[in-house]
């Protein structure tokens, strides 16, 4: 009689079907077969997919900016002015430590640092410095500003007014499109209309007014206390050496006779045989 009350063992399940029936006519619109498994995996790569659509639609689109904590645009740009302010005070400090290095040298009667040490760690850090083209100019104009020394017109070592009491008229009214470097780049461009005149920075007299392909119309001017100013990349030369110039009095006219199409000049200071920044002692 037990087995007689005993339950049939259902079968078990092995498929399913997810049927869509219109609910007055019963009509099976769609029929979709399916197992456990197969449903799992269906599942699943519905999931993965739209995780993906919708990390390369944050990623990819102004959305992201809505995350907590992702950077706007105004933070970026922060971030990146920062960045450029941290490498010019890297640069700053640089130039402070070759300053008080070669202070300390000069006080224990040692040798201070040469300058082309400087440009070959220059060199090393950026290969598109070329420290042999820089070295070779830089040494000319050197060779230049000592060989002009010796038609000094001023007292010599007994300077009676230092080039910090010297009254420079500016040499040309125009913008200042690239700053005067001490290792790299000592002198500075100035840019003007085309046919503007260049006034010399004080009285003196010229000693060298020649051409070159690199530097096109050059004219050098010896002043008193062994301060000299150089003005390159002229159009025209209004002197000749030899000649004795006033301060505030034309020298040269603005633009390049190299073919290029920007006017400007290059000018240089020097001062006990010694490039030094013109905007610290001339206003432009």
């Amino acid at each position: 009689m037990s087995n007689n009350n005993k339950q049939p063992r259902q079968p078990r399940v092995r498929k399913y079907r997810l049927t869509l029936a219109d609910d007055q006519t019963h009509r099976q619109i769609k029929v979709a077969k399916f197992s456990r498994w197969s449903f799992f995996l269906t599942v699943a790569v519905v999931f993965v997919t739209i995780s993906v659509c919708l990390m390369m639609l944050i990623a990819l689109t102004p959305l992201k900016s809505f995350i907590p904590g992702y950077p706007d645009a105004d933070t970026r740009k922060a971030s990146v002015q920062n960045a450029i302010q941290i490498d010019s005070l890297r640069n700053v400090v640089s130039k402070w430590e070759f300053y008080s290095e070669n202070l300390k040298r000069v006080f224990a009667g040692e040798d201070p640092v040469r300058i082309d040490s400087i440009i070959r760690n220059y060199s090393a850090g950026y290969d598109t410095l070329d420290a042999g083209g820089f070295r070779q100019s830089d040494s000319l104009l050197r060779q230049t500003v000592m060989e002009a020394e010796q038609f000094s017109i001023g007292p010599g070592k007994n300077r009676a007014l230092p080039i910090e009491g010297k009254h420079f008229f500016t040499p040309l009214k125009g913008l200042v499109t690239e700053k005067f470097e001490q290792v790299t780049h000592p002198y500075m461009v100035i840019s003007a209309p085309a046919s503007s005149v260049v006034m010399a920075v004080l009285d003196g007299t010229v000693i060298s007014a020649d051409w070159s392909e690199e530097n096109q119309y050059t004219l050098i001017i010896q002043h008193q206390d062994n301060i000299i100013s150089i003005y390159r990349k002229n159009q025209k030369l209004l002197h000749k050496a030899g000649d004795i110039v006033k301060a505030g009095s034309p020298v040269a006219l603005v633009g390049s006779s190299g073919g290029d199409d920007r006017e400007y000049i290059s000018f240089g200071l020097w001062y006990d045989g010694k490039a030094v920044d013109p905007e610290k002692y001339i206003s432009f």
